[in-house]
């Protein structure tokens, strides 16, 4: 095999998408600051129990376990930001009100999450603790809106909406192994009403009716009253449909975007506590955007408090938008003078990227587009359009 072959579903990143990356990046970013999140950055390596806390068996095999040489102890490279944001929260910063947190960095996947995915996902998320609310929820989806649209995203949005207290109400009263229990998720949310039928033949009645009726509940907000129907009797669920109703009112006012349900969508983390969503755009396979409500996830760090958020992979997000155009630049010629480097240094401190052509490379494409040059006149260096 040669050297420079990568693993599979790694790949380097070229320089006009690797330009719209950070560009995005920063955007996010931004929009994040300007709800008032701070900026966090967990470490990319933590020893292997604080990592895997109380994230369930889908994040344990999804992560590059290794040994530290320094102790003998095993580590990961983290796969996930959200435990490491809940640790922050609960050892590091202690506030007793709202903290507002947000992180942009690597993670790694020991396999693709997704068809054609990346194994080395650039995550961007945003959370808030400290309020158990609907607000936070809605705050939650609002900037990952923001955050979409920044990107340029405004059209054709959707937002699919469910609740992990509906299908955890159903299982209240079964007794299941993880296994078991991993089958009927999967049956879900494949849809597969004979699967379903087969996995809970000798569940509860209660039970088995109301999963069977989770295949089909999903679409517009008509779902949610077929599911008070449907599911009724079970305080859990009509709390979990009631949130959702309002959730939606709560977006309505937001152009461009629609809102559907799927109440059997299982997808993501098992820390997920309440309401969950992902959010889909015109050219993705799909969602860009996964989040909800996981008030238990700082439990095994000792504060268990309310925690609601959302993440996503930049370099994905960036799959799906249009290449954005070179960026505009000068072009200067090599040379030694002063007047000339002085010239240059001052653009560069305007702000603008100024490209020196080294000799016998004038006629070389590069990530610029140079759309102006500096030329001197009359022992003067000016800038002119080409």
């Amino acid at each position: 095999m040669s050297a420079w072959v990568l693993p599979d579903h790694i790949a380097d990143v070229l320089p006009s998408e690797a330009r719209h990356i950070e560009e995005l990046r920063r955007q996010l970013l931004d929009t994040a600051r300007g709800y008032g999140y701070e900026l966090v950055m967990p470490p990319l390596l933590e020893h292997l129990e604080s990592l895997l806390s109380g994230t369930g068996e889908a994040l344990d095999l999804q992560t590059f376990k290794l040994v530290d040489q320094l102790s003998g102890r095993s580590m990961g490279l983290r796969a996930d930001t959200t435990p490491q944001v809940a640790r922050i929260d609960a050892h590091l910063l202690n506030r007793d009100g709202v903290a507002r947190l947000c992180y942009c960095g690597p993670v790694l996947h020991t396999r693709p999450d997704r068809p054609h995915a990346t194994r080395e996902p650039l995550q961007f998320g945003a959370e808030i603790y400290g309020h158990a609310g609907l607000e936070a929820d809605t705050e939650t989806l609002l900037l990952a809106l923001d955050c979409l649209q920044a990107a340029g995203l405004e059209e054709g949005v959707i937002v699919d909406l469910a609740d992990a207290r509906i299908v955890r109400a159903l299982f209240a009263d079964v007794s299941v192994d993880a296994a078991g229990l991993a089958r009927v998720h999967a049956a879900l949310a494949a849809k597969d009403a004979s699967e379903l039928d087969a996995l809970t033949k000798d569940f509860p009645a209660a039970s088995r009716d109301g999963l069977r009726a989770l295949v089909g509940l999903y679409g517009d907000a008509s779902v949610l009253d077929e599911a008070a129907k449907a599911l009724k009797g079970t305080p859990a669920v009509a709390a979990a449909l009631t949130d959702l109703k309002l959730l939606a009112a709560g977006l309505q006012g937001v152009p461009g975007r629609q809102i559907s349900f799927d109440l059997a969508d299982l997808r993501g983390y098992a820390y997920y506590s309440g309401m969950r969503f992902g959010i889909y755009a015109p050219g993705a396979t799909d969602s860009l955007v996964r989040g909800g409500r996981y008030d238990e996830v700082g439990a095994v760090f000792g504060r268990n408090r309310p925690a609601v958020g959302f993440s996503l992979d930049v370099r994905e997000l960036v799959g799906v938008l249009p290449a954005r155009p070179l960026r505009a630049a000068i072009r200067a010629p090599w040379s030694d003078a002063a007047g000339l480097r002085q010239a240059i240094a001052r653009l560069r401190k305007a702000g603008e990227t100024v490209v020196c052509v080294l000799p016998g490379h004038g006629s070389e494409i590069d990530e610029f587009r140079c759309d102006r040059e500096l030329v001197e006149q009359a022992g003067q260096w000016t800038v002119r359009a080409i």
